[in-house]
């Protein structure tokens, strides 16, 4: 097994320990390790991988982590990525539901709930406001220095969340408009 491969299951082990709150979540997680910590991938080919994640069947973390594994080491890469997200996130959730089944009418176990619960929102508006900066200025953060502000995916964006939200158009229907849009636009 070569050092890539250990690393990529090691590293997507240690998100799978840690992805509480679901896929939306644990993408600044996995942003820390393989863009900043690893220099894995570059925001740009992050926030790609993200965006097909999503558009794709399955659990958005392990697609995710399928993704990188395939980009850095093939498909030995990318089914160690992908096990390594699912090995700890399934022995904590079967840890966690015996024990939350066990003592669920202990207050104190209610109010972790709560505020797992309240940090996961925390965690998923993170995530949200990091891919919305990367696709509307370029950047994860608000660096007036690298300010360029993007019209075209600022006006797709509006339409779309107008549409979804006014009309309750389908959101496959509106990727794939603006899918068409993007081709045309960029």
């Amino acid at each position: 097994m070569s050092r890539h491969v250990l690393m990529l299951f090691i590293v997507f082990l240690q998100i799978g320990l840690f992805s509480i709150g679901g896929g939306y979540a644990i993408i600044p997680l996995i942003q820390e390790q393989v863009v900043s910590a690893y220099n894995w991938l570059t925001i740009q080919e992050y926030t790609d991988i993200i965006t097909i994640s999503q558009m794709t069947p399955g659990p958005l973390v392990v697609n995710t982590a399928s993704f990188v594994g395939m980009r850095l080491a093939g498909v030995p890469g990318a089914i160690a990525a992908t096990m390594g997200s699912i090995l700890s996130g399934t022995f904590f959730s079967i840890a966690l539901y015996k024990f939350f089944k066990k003592y669920k009418n202990i207050d104190s176990v209610a109010n972790v709930l709560k505020g797992l619960r309240a940090s996961s929102v925390g965690l998923i508006a993170s995530a949200a406001s990091t891919i919305i900066l990367i696709v509307v200025v370029g950047a994860s953060s608000l660096d007036v220095r690298n300010f360029t502000l993007n019209i075209g995916a600022v006006i797709l964006f509006s339409v779309s969340l107008f549409l979804l939200r006014k009309y309750k158009l389908n959101p496959i229907l509106v990727m794939v408009l603006t899918g068409i849009a993007g081709l045309f636009m960029y």
